[in-house]
């Protein structure tokens, strides 16, 4: 059974403009590396996108990382970055997000793992500097 996100992790549908809570300071990019999605298997098979900042959205248009695939949500999901992990965290997206094959609200990411949105399969990688 999936229960409902609670609201403050609702993306508003009527409007484009997405809501999140205010970041929590300890979100931080590793100062010794760098963390790069990977996009392997979907419509963007093939791309890479390197984390510039510790909170990004990922979605169709107005994402901070937008991927053409129809079955992704316009505001997707969320990725907080804290040093050497990374929280996952769907935003009420209307296909799901998933790890390990399961649907999930959340989950937590380090060096290799991969996740799904859509028809996307995205693979988390840290490269050292």
């Amino acid at each position: 059974m999936i229960s409902p996100l609670p609201s403050f992790a609702r993306a508003d549908s009527s409007s484009s403009n997405l809501r999140l809570p205010p970041a929590d300071e300890s979100l931080k990019l590793p100062a010794d590396g760098v963390f790069v999605l990977a996009i392997t298997s979907g419509p963007a098979s093939g791309e890479t996108f390197r984390l510039a900042k510790p909170r990004v959205v990922i979605g169709r248009k107005g994402a901070d990382i937008p991927l053409n695939d129809p079955e992704i949500s316009r505001h997707h999901c969320l990725l907080e970055v804290r040093d050497k992990f990374i929280n996952l965290k769907d935003l009420d997206s209307t296909n799901g997000t998933f790890y390990d094959e399961e649907r999930v609200r959340a989950a937590m990411l380090r060096d290799g793992s991969e996740f799904r949105i859509g028809e996307s399969r995205i693979r988390v990688s840290f490269q050292k500097k």
